[in-house]
């Protein structure tokens, strides 16, 4: 398939009221509001297709840029590449999970994801948080900088306050990433989240909530010191 038939496809399966329900929850055009369900077989055709999957990026759509996150290496991307998906993710939920996946997968994608969380872009901030929190739950402990997420760990109580909704959505996930798979960090992540306390988000009037990330700690644990690491954080 080509560019152009693969956003034909996925016009066709596009639905007004996915699109409305999307909407609610950030979405911005353009897009299609396809299922993702409806994405899953599209994308086992294509799985592989590198060049595909950097072509439907940079179309800007949404839909599109989901689907370029199903069939993407991201051990086969440039680090040039992984910094333009973050700066250019068309909205949340792009920038929370397409570009970490590909990010955790990339040898570099712990320094990309450090530098990105200082950006003032809300979408790349968002994108390094949450691209530290998909490598905390895939890498074996002694690949990743674990000085510098105590660090990061450390700045939690005086930053996440202060950041936007979206970026203070993100650093809470990473809390409980460190938290539910990091050993060494796991007790400094319990006490991190009990000196914040609650972490209020703006939802935007959707059934969204914010996780409690001590308790969601705990409960991902199941009742052992850490969770395994996930082979992947892709759905």
């Amino acid at each position: 398939m080509t560019l152009k038939q693969v956003m034909a496809t996925l016009e066709r399966k596009g639905s007004d009221s996915i699109k409305r329900i999307l909407m609610k929850h950030g979405a911005r055009e353009p897009f299609f509001g396809v299922r993702i369900g409806d994405m899953k077989p599209i994308a086992k055709q294509l799985k592989g297709r590198q060049d595909l999957a950097l072509e439907l990026y940079a179309t800007g759509n949404g839909d599109a840029q989901y689907l370029a996150g199903m069939i993407a290496d991201g051990r086969q991307m440039t680090k040039a590449q992984l910094d333009a998906w973050a700066k250019t993710a068309s909205w949340d939920m792009i920038s929370g999970t397409t570009v970490p996946w590909v990010a955790s997968e990339h040898p570099d994608g712990a320094a990309l994801a450090l530098k990105w969380i200082a950006a003032k872009s809300d979408q790349t901030a968002r994108a390094g948080w949450s691209a530290l929190a998909a490598l905390a739950a895939t890498r074996p402990d002694a690949e990743l900088p674990l000085k510098e997420f105590a660090r990061l760990l450390d700045r939690m109580p005086r930053d996440l306050p202060k950041a936007t909704d979206g970026v203070r959505y993100t650093m809470n996930n990473f809390i409980i990433a460190v938290g539910t798979y990091l050993a060494p960090l796991g007790a400094k992540a319990i006490a991190t989240a009990r000196a914040i306390g609650e972490v209020r988000v703006d939802m935007g009037g959707t059934a969204c909530k914010v996780p409690d990330a001590e308790s969601y700690i705990v409960k991902a644990r199941r009742g052992a010191a850490v969770a395994p690491k996930r082979k992947t954080v892709r759905c």
